[in-house]
């Protein structure tokens, strides 16, 4: 694996992008593409009541597309390391389109919830393929701004996919599926112009069975760790979206306070994240971590205090720069935590593990939330110290800034 010295000049954002190879540039405007047309997250609650299901039968459906999504970016590292990174994507895609419009037409509320697990599945299994793709092309001190640039994509599509989603439901239901797989299909194209790629054990010229791949990964005691950390982080990074608009209401704030946070952190995150990791990927991989889980904390813990709106967005101000300090390292230490054989694994494993606490996270620190009052935001600073600890001792020190060494 290249290196280099932790006092070298990083390269900057246009030099990174212009040297990244044609695959890399496809994978991101894959992503891309994919996310504007992520509509059925947003959209399914209303859309099943709508159909005249009861709201307890919506959310029940809403949480399948969850555990679907959360089971397929598990089956993505499998599928990865079976077939190799462009048939995962094609197959991933495909199968999306088809299960989207497929929730469109299928009879009956079972039936429906299946098809719904199975579009979260399969909208998932391409991740880790792209991930991958992303990792297998990129020099190693270059990773950490690249995946910032693969956040930057899903971060943008997911903020302009719901207005799109708005003005398509005016249309109709039907539209909004329809458009939702023809974006998906639009990814199976941009997979087609990849290169043809073998399974990374055969790329390394290892012999090394796909079915061993998780067994392995539950052997590395470091990446555990690190699993931990992802867990802890995402389950209280979450909370803005079920905890915070609670508190909002419940200190007397309209809901335009809540929606103003929102958007402070959307535009942190578009706006601010390839410049901070342009700097932050000179520090060691732990350090880069570990601080941005701390600010995550700090911000969150933030909102007991008795504030103002101002002090609500200023809150929101600091863990939205936890989130793009740390998050980019966060994303990209799997690809080179483990052997270059199991690294889909590995690359499936992490993002389950946010998936999880992501799904998990929101509703049991609602039910916390509400025991606890204002005391669940420092329970959540602890969560995130506890969980920077753990990326702190899982992830490499500073021996080689910009370059996230394996193992």
């Amino acid at each position: 694996m290249s290196s280099r010295s932790a006092t070298a000049p990083a390269d900057g954002i246009q030099v990174t992008w212009r040297a990244s190879p044609r695959p890399v540039k496809a994978v991101i405007a894959g992503i891309l593409v994919n996310r504007f047309g992520g509509f059925l997250q947003v959209f399914l609650v209303l859309y099943l009541t709508e159909r005249g299901f009861s709201a307890v039968q919506a959310g029940t459906a809403l949480g399948a597309l969850g555990a679907g999504a959360v089971l397929g970016t598990l089956g993505g590292g499998w599928l990865t390391a079976a077939v190799g990174c462009r048939l995962a994507i094609v197959t991933s895609m495909s199968a999306t389109a088809v299960c989207t419009v497929a929730a469109l037409y299928v009879p009956g509320y079972p039936a429906l919830v299946a098809v719904v697990a199975a579009v979260g599945g399969a909208s998932q299994l391409y991740r880790p393929a792209a991930a991958e793709v992303i990792s297998r092309y990129t020099p190693a001190e270059r990773q950490v701004l690249v995946f910032a640039m693969y956040r930057l994509a899903t971060n943008l599509g997911t903020t302009v996919a719901p207005l799109l989603g708005a003005a398509l439901v005016a249309v109709s239901y039907s539209a909004l599926f329809w458009v939702e797989a023809l974006a998906a299909l639009s990814v199976v194209a941009i997979g087609l112009s990849l290169p043809r790629d073998r399974p990374a054990a055969s790329a390394a010229g290892t012999k090394a069975a796909p079915s061993t791949g998780y067994r392995a990964l539950l052997g590395d005691r470091r990446f555990l760790l690190f699993l931990l950390a992802i867990l802890g982080f995402a389950a209280v990074y979450n909370q803005y979206l079920a905890t915070l608009p609670l508190t909002v209401r419940e200190s007397g704030f309209p809901t335009a306070v809540y929606s103003a946070c929102v958007a402070v952190n959307a535009a942190v995150v578009i706006l601010l994240e390839l410049v901070v990791t342009r700097w932050v990927q000179r520090w060691p991989a732990r350090l880069a971590a570990a601080g941005g889980i701390l600010l995550v904390g700090a911000g969150l813990s933030a909102y007991a205090l008795p504030l103002g709106v101002a002090g609500l967005v200023t809150a929101t101000l600091v863990w939205s720069l936890g989130e793009v300090v740390g998050s980019p390292t966060l994303t990209a230490y799997p690809a080179q935590a483990g052997p270059v054989e199991f690294r889909s694994r590995y690359l499936g494993a992490a993002q389950a593990m946010f998936g999880l606490g992501a799904a998990v996270g929101p509703p049991l620190g609602v039910a916390v939330w509400a025991l606890m009052g204002a005391w669940f935001w420092p329970l959540c600073g602890l969560v995130a110290v506890l969980a920077a600890v753990a990326a702190r001792q899982a992830l490499p020190g500073p021996d080689r800034a910009g370059v996230i060494p394996a193992g």
